[in-house]
C-alpha cells in the first residue's frame, strides 16, 4: 500500500472510530419491561418528542442525592436531551438551552433546585 493511501485509510478509520464513540450521547437508555411486555412501574415516562425541557415533572428530584440514577430519571421525566449538575460556586455558561435540565446541588450533593436552560 502506498504512503498516501495508507494515510487516508488510517485517517478514515480514526474518524469512524471517533464518531462511533459519540453515537449514544444524549439518548436515554431503553426502558425495562415488566410482566407481559409492559413498562415497569419504576421506569420514567418517555420524554416528549420535541426534546424540550419541562422542569415540573422532574421536581421530585429535589431533596435527593445527585446520583447518576436520580439525575437520569429527572432528565428523562423532564424530556430534556441533557442534564447538568450545578455545584455551589461553580462557574457555568449562561447561554439558554431549551433542551437542558439544570440540577442545582448543595455542598453535600443534595439537589436543591431543578430548572431548564
Amino acid at each position: 500500500m502506498s504512503r498516501p493511501i495508507r494515510i487516508v485509510s488510517t485517517s478514515l478509520i480514526l474518524a469512524a472510530a471517533a464518531l462511533g464513540g459519540c453515537s449514544n450521547y444524549g439518548t436515554a437508555p431503553a426502558a425495562s419491561s415488566g410482566a407481559a411486555g409492559t413498562p415497569s412501574a419504576s421506569a420514567p415516562p418517555p420524554p416528549p418528542a420535541t426534546g424540550q425541557c419541562t422542569a415540573q415533572p422532574a421536581q421530585g428530584a429535589v431533596g435527593q442525592n445527585s446520583t447518576s440514577t436520580v439525575v437520569e430519571t429527572a432528565r428523562a421525566r423532564s424530556g430534556a436531551q441533557i442534564a447538568r449538575i450545578l455545584r455551589p460556586g461553580q462557574m457555568i455558561t449562561k447561554e439558554f438551552n431549551a433542551q437542558r435540565l439544570n440540577l442545582e446541588v448543595d455542598a453535600s450533593g443534595r439537589i436543591v433546585a431543578v430548572n431548564c436552560g
